[in-house]
């Protein structure tokens, strides 16, 4: 018994040993990625010294000799910090992620194919112009060289996620940073799904289905069913899983609709007598975030702001001349073509002239531990059939039909990226819009502001329908009629406008929508005079515009009626919540329990109105509906049919309704949180999941590599969070202001910058999350174009030397 302890004994030690050494070698491996930003490095493709300069938070500051040296610098410095993400998106863009990721990916590959990102990137190269191609030429050769300098040096593969996705890194191409910009234009749209939605709708209630999204925006449409005799919508499955996001292996998706803030002051508007301009750039809240501080000396001048990696440009930011801001402009860029297949022949499709072959190629994906895919791409007159484009499109394309996608960003001939290289070296405002001229897409509103005036364009190609198309672009089409098919697509720089009362603003919102706008709108107007505090107060604004609407309207027959309720009884419990949101201001505060209240009961009462009658379908309509609720309650065109409960007997009334989605939301929340409603918080549920793409899913690495905090803020505040919306976690937050900037033309140096995490996408560096509790405050970080100021307070600085 003895002998046997003692095996067992030193088994246990061993075993223990063992793990030790395990960790102490994956730590080891781990840290071997992590750059030194004091080192020097002898490299190829610069013709003199480049010195990249690191501040405190880890923002590299590039001085050459060259645009080419410092873009090189720039490709070096983004391949450091953020290599894996870099080669996730250019995966996203090429439809490549299932090679590292598994089955999981071959959705979003299969797109990706489809659309062509990657093959309509490299045709775009050709027609940027010659500044463009040098600089896509050269970030591309300093991403390479820190492949090289990673590979020489044994570094850790570069990031440590490469020992735990097998993974071949290919040299980088100047047509990858081409795809990624695509793969932000297809981001930057909803159009398309918004296409689905409707129809969708409408086939679930012709009458009345599309009041949900279309508040007397469109011009009639003729009903679904009419274009597509036979067309019905079935008995729909769960459609979309919101709790499915974390485990998305990409940083961005098609269809996904990323958003924005901008505005601006003209000097005669601003306490210093200069032009102030602030931007907020929404995207998924992934760690580390999808934007990267930069600043750029170029020949131009000096350049500052947020870039994307992978891409050498910054979206927003500023020059010694001018400052820009955008956000995605909301014209409808995409439309969905039915196409009718030949009975008998799935090679031909029914075109304008007669039965088509359908172009074809076939392609293969390769998975990760499973077999490759060979899938067949068909494309029409229309552009490409496009089955996975939208969960719900199957719901709407006819037995026999497929549909096909016309998108702005197919374009082969794309000269969006040296439109906004033109942009960010530009000189002046008209030297700018001279350039925006060349954007296709994405469709960006910009607001340029120079110390003495602000100036507001638009930039992107928009489509141009014939005026008896039979939707107006508002639902999918019959693609084989020719007044379907755009008559062009129009350019739409031209000289800007300068801003009413010398404020100009924007935001992504539908004109129809306008809930943060208007609420920006009023912030900017109380002040006569604006500074950069009232600008950043402006940019945090966490009041929603929709509680203050909504709240006395719905709960106009409820507030303060019936006599107290006994302690801890249900009645008593409603009471406490409408005593809470009779005071409330609307501020969407994480310390209160108000907006939980407000924002459950709400999802409970839009829920409850459009339940039954569009049955499963309600569960894809996941975000609220403002203008909705409000028409329904106040009977607009009839709109109050929706209050009525189909399968019931009686006729309920709204304020019916009202109660009992209050009743069922309190039901919940007391569930979840216990009885007491003024011990509720929201942010307890409303928190920032910072979520790693591949690795944020996995319990035992999510730990380490997410970052979760509560935040303030919710989906109608301009401090915007988008909600889930539907599964286990409604209320979290799926993405949000990933980059923010106020910037005073009086004191230029005195600018703000913040981004949603850390500049570092390695999980072990300190400058991981070192931003993102900044973020989360509402605070900034200042970067200057003062090269002493940066050398000043410089943390390390990386030297790079030409091999002759």
């Amino acid at each position: 018994m003895l002998t046997l302890f003692r095996w067992l004994l030193r088994l246990t030690i061993g075993l223990i040993a063992l793990m030790v050494l395990a960790a102490v070698l994956a730590w080891y491996f781990a840290v071997r990625s992590l750059p030194d930003y004091a080192a020097t490095h002898s490299v190829r493709g610069i013709s003199a010294p480049v010195e990249i300069v690191r501040s405190t938070e880890n923002v590299p500051h590039i001085f050459g000799r060259t645009d080419a040296d410092v873009f090189f610098a720039l490709g070096l410095a983004h391949a450091q910090d953020r290599l894996f993400q870099m080669v996730t998106l250019r995966r996203a863009a090429q439809g490549r992620l299932a090679e590292a990721h598994g089955p999981q990916a071959l959705p979003a590959d299969d797109l990706a194919r489809r659309l062509g990102l990657a093959r309509n990137a490299q045709a775009s190269l050709e027609v940027q112009d010659p500044r463009t191609r040098a600089a896509l030429e050269a970030y591309a050769a300093g991403v390479n060289q820190w492949i090289g300098i990673v590979n020489d040096g044994a570094l850790g593969r570069g990031a440590p996620e490469f020992f735990l996705f097998p993974d071949v890194i290919t040299f980088w191409q100047p047509a990858d940073s081409l795809a990624i910009l695509k793969l932000l234009a297809a981001a930057s749209t909803n159009a398309a799904a918004d296409e689905v939605l409707r129809a969708r709708l409408d086939l679930a209630w012709p009458e009345r289905g599309t009041q949900i999204l279309d508040r007397a925006t469109l011009p009639p449409l003729p009903g679904y069913a009419s274009l597509f005799p036979g067309a019905r919508l079935g008995t729909p499955e769960r459609r979309i899983d919101p709790d499915a996001r974390a485990s998305r292996p990409g940083f961005l998706a098609p269809g996904q609709h990323l958003g924005a803030n901008a505005f601006a002051a003209e000097p005669q508007r601003t306490a210093a007598g200069a032009s102030l301009i602030a931007n907020d750039l929404h995207a998924p809240l992934t760690a580390p975030s999808l934007y990267y501080l930069a600043r750029l000396e170029l020949e131009s001048g000096g350049v500052i702001g947020a870039t994307v990696p992978g891409m050498p440009l910054v979206l927003s930011g500023r020059s010694a001349a001018l400052s820009w801001a955008v956000t995605p402009l909301e014209i409808d860029d995409a439309d969905i073509a039915i196409e009718e297949v030949q009975p008998g022949n799935p090679d031909r499709y029914r075109g304008p002239q007669g039965w088509t072959p359908f172009q074809t190629r076939t392609e293969v994906i390769r998975v990760l531990d499973a077999p490759a895919q060979t899938i067949t791409l068909r494309e029409t007159v229309n552009g490409p059939v496009v089955p996975g484009l939208d969960p719900g499109l199957r719901d709407v394309t006819p037995i026999g039909h497929v549909a096909a996608l016309r998108w702005t960003g197919l374009s082969r001939q794309d000269g969006t990226m040296s439109a906004l290289m033109g942009m960010m070296q530009a000189q002046d405002a008209a030297e700018a819009a001279r350039a925006l001229t060349g954007v296709v897409a994405p469709a960006l509103d910009v607001i340029l502001a120079a110390e003495d005036s602000v100036t507001r364009l638009a930039a992107g190609a928009a489509p141009q329908r014939s005026a008896d198309h039979p939707t107006g672009g508002a639902l999918p089409a019959p693609g084989w009629l020719a007044e379907t098919a755009w008559t062009r697509a129009v350019p739409l720089a031209a000289i800007g406008q300068r801003p009413a009362e010398g404020l100009a603003l924007a935001t992504e919102e539908p004109i129809a929508d306008g809930i943060r706008r208007g609420r920006l709108t009023r912030l900017l107007d109380d002040r006569e005079v604006h500074s950069r505090d009232s600008f950043m107060a402006a940019q945090l604004d966490i009041v929603s515009p929709a509680a203050r609407a909504l709240l006395p309207l719905v709960g106009a027959n409820l507030w303060f009626t019936g006599d107290p309720a006994a302690p801890g009884t249900p009645e008593r419990q409603r009471q406490d919540a409408l005593m809470l949101l009779a005071e409330w201001d609307g501020a969407m505060n994480e310390h209160l329990p108000e907006p939980l209240i407000y924002a459950a009961w709400m999802s409970a009462l839009q829920d409850r109105l459009i339940r039954d009658e569009l049955g499963p379908l309600a569960d894809d309509v996941i975000r609220l509906q403002p203008r909705f609720i409000d028409a329904v309650f106040r009977n607009r065109d009839g709109a109050g049919a929706w209050c009525d409960i189909v399968q019931s007997a009686a006729v309920e009334d709204c304020a019916t309704i009202a109660r009992q989605a209050l009743d069922r939301a309190i039901l919940d929340l007391a569930a979840r949180h216990g009885p007491d409603v003024t011990s509720w918080r929201w942010g307890d549920v409303h928190q920032a999941d910072h979520a790693h793409p591949g690795l944020g899913s996995l319990p035992a690495l999510r730990w380490i590599v997410n970052i979760t905090q509560s935040i303030s803020g919710g989906e109608f505040t301009i401090a915007r969070t988008g909600l889930l919306g539907r599964g286990t976690d409604p209320f979290r937050a799926r993405d949000g202001a990933g980059f923010r900037s106020v910037i005073d033309l009086a004191d230029p140096d005195s600018s703000v910058f913040i981004i949603a995490t850390g500049q570092s996408g390695h999980p072990f560096s300190r400058h991981y999350d070192d931003l993102a509790g900044l973020w989360r405050r509402g605070e900034y970080v200042g970067m200057s174009l003062d090269p002493e100021l940066a050398r000043a307070a410089a943390v390390g600085v990386t030297v790079l030397r030409p091999i002759p």
